[in-house]
């Protein structure tokens, strides 16, 4: 579904310096120095990988740029989300690492991940027995988009499997085309899926009680303040949209206003005045939340489609096929089938 987001000016948002760290040493094999890629850019070193260095978007594009035109590989979104470590991003990486399960390590990322960066926005969506940690890109009309999106995800997906000391995480959704260098680096992330309606990691619900490796109730003490420090200099609590979209995707049904107002612990009232201010209609946010929760729950052959109808409130299953038509293009039967054919939806829980 589109978002009003995405039109905004890419100068509103930032990335942190850590991802020219981890962009340098997924590099190193190249041979390539921080000098060679900042320099002709007239960028400072010590600036741009100052510990809590925040640098603007269009800045990490240039920077991306350079890296790729360096290095003459497309793929180093791959490449650098494979690189990425527990630890590859400051406070919050300790806060997730000392976490006592993969779920409470998905909730530290979905309640600070704006201390780190404001131009990706995630949540998670939790429908039955599937869970979605869902990527929104704020800006993403550029020509590094594949590189910062796809380091994202995949780094998203290596951090969980360090964490654990497994493989939970299933398929991968890209909302976005695939790109001609994919097939040539697909052995190494052969769980991505293209051409889909949001990005999101598939997960069974079951897989964020997993325990991590390495739980301390005390650093998650600390570093969880620390986070909550870096979010009142960002300004990073949650828009409109975000709360909103947050309460909807942790439901078992489709809220009514009033409880969703309830949830949110402020007055019908209020909510309306703030969605009015922020251009937005609560009617579009939960066709939206139907929209994620639908391709979550069509991931899983477990559901027929009558019962994802029924379980997303619609009274007939032929007013669900409409309106998964008006999100996506095609009916939810068309889409099944595409990403079944795309990727097997139950790849195994390596042990």
């Amino acid at each position: 579904m589109a978002d009003q987001s995405h039109a905004e000016d890419a100068s509103a948002f930032f990335l942190p310096g850590s991802y020219v760290w981890l962009l340098l040493d997924t590099i190193r094999s190249w041979e390539i120095t921080a000098t060679d890629l900042l320099g002709p850019l007239g960028l400072d070193e010590n600036e741009v990988l100052a510990p809590h260095a925040r640098l603007p978007l269009d800045v990490i594009r240039n920077i991306v740029r350079r890296a790729r035109d360096l290095t003459q590989e497309p793929g180093l979104g791959i490449l650098v989300g494979l690189n990425t470590r527990p630890n590859s991003y400051g406070f919050l990486s300790f806060a997730a690492m000392s976490a006592s399960s993969l779920g409470e390590a998905v909730d530290l990322i979905v309640r600070f991940s704006t201390v780190v960066s404001s131009a990706f926005r995630i949540r998670l969506n939790l429908v039955d027995d599937l869970a979605g940690v869902v990527v929104e890109e704020n800006c993403d009309d550029h020509d590094t988009r594949d590189i910062l999106l796809l380091g994202l995800l995949v780094g998203l997906r290596a951090v969980g499997c360090a964490l654990t000391g497994r493989e939970p995480w299933r398929p991968i959704d890209i909302a976005m085309p695939e790109p001609p260098y994919y097939r040539r680096l697909a052995h190494l992330v052969p769980e991505l899926r293209f051409n889909q309606p949001v990005n999101q990691l598939v997960l069974r619900a079951s897989d964020l009680e997993l325990p991590l490796l390495t739980p301390n109730s005390m650093a998650l003490r600390l570093a969880t303040e620390e986070c909550e420090k870096g979010l009142a200099v960002v300004g990073g609590q949650p828009n409109i949209e975000d709360a909103l979209l947050q309460v909807m995707l942790r439901e078992d049904e489709t809220l009514p206003f009033v409880k969703v107002a309830a949830a949110l612990r402020v007055s019908p009232r209020t909510l309306r005045r703030r969605l009015a201010a922020s251009g937005l209609t609560f009617s579009q946010l939960t066709q939206k939340a139907r929209c994620e929760r639908a391709v979550l729950l069509l991931s899983s052959r477990e559901h027929s489609l009558e019962d994802v109808a029924e379980r997303l409130g619609y009274s007939t299953l032929s007013n669900f096929v409409r309106a998964f038509q008006k999100w996506t293009g095609m009916t939810p039967a068309a889409y099944r089938k595409r990403a079944a054919e795309r990727l097997p939806v139950h790849l195994p829980l390596r042990r």
